[in-house]
């Protein structure tokens, strides 16, 4: 007798933010998948590494045309990265620089020489801004605040963000059940940038504050003679 040989689909996640995604693009399809996006873009802890794979996941389960998720998480990517500039544009660079001047450690010169370097290269930031973590939903806010030109500001984050969205998009369809494969991947080299900026970080700390040690140092010195 010859064996019936059933296949069985494999489930989506269930639990956490790759449950939570899969849920909204099985009640939602396409826009469920936009939504999420636009929500990691708000929330930079909720990770496109995770969405985006799921995404294709579900397309090749047949739940959700392949185009369609493409689409809709670049119009999502849109509406979020669009309210960050908005938020940066309300909150403006007088008031940025009246912040920086209170805070310790924070010299109003990095700001003006930050903003200059914005002026500068803020194209190239806001596109290749989409390729890195964390970075890839702030850079908007900068780009509010010197007001950058919004249809350049749109064109720019839509085109980086189709190129990023496909290609994970992509690779969750490819891949298939083991979509979390792309997720893996990326999940390191997240981890490994920003470990990189924490050193940066805790380096440019400890220049900053072994300078205010020594100018309060000198000051002391020279009230004492």
């Amino acid at each position: 007798m010859a064996r019936m040989i059933i296949a069985v689909a494999p489930e989506a996640p269930v639990g956490g933010v790759a449950g939570w995604a899969a849920d909204l693009m099985e009640k939602l399809g396409g826009p469920g998948a936009g939504l999420a996006i636009a929500l990691e873009n708000l929330f930079p802890p909720l990770p496109s590494e995770v969405i985006l794979p799921l995404a294709g996941f579900t397309a090749s389960q047949g739940r959700m045309d392949v185009a369609a998720a493409v689409a809709w998480t670049t119009v999502g990517s849109l509406v979020g990265a669009l309210a960050l500039y908005l938020l940066g544009a309300l909150f403006g660079r007088d008031r940025l620089l009246a912040v920086a001047a209170r805070l310790p450690l924070v010299k109003v010169a990095d700001v003006e020489r930050t903003e200059a370097w914005f002026v500068r290269h803020g194209t190239k930031a806001v596109f290749f801004g989409r390729f890195v973590p964390i970075f890839r939903s702030l850079i908007s806010i900068p780009a509010g605040v010197e007001r950058m030109r919004l249809p350049i500001f749109l064109a720019l984050t839509g085109a980086g963000s189709l190129i990023w969205n496909t290609a994970f998009i992509a690779a969750g369809y490819a891949l298939g059940a083991r979509w979390h494969e792309v997720t893996d991947l990326v999940g390191l080299y997240s981890k490994v940038f920003l470990a990189i900026v924490g050193v940066l970080a805790v380096g440019l700390l400890g220049v900053r504050l072994s300078r205010a040690r020594r100018g309060a140092a000198r000051g002391e010195a020279s009230e004492a003679s």
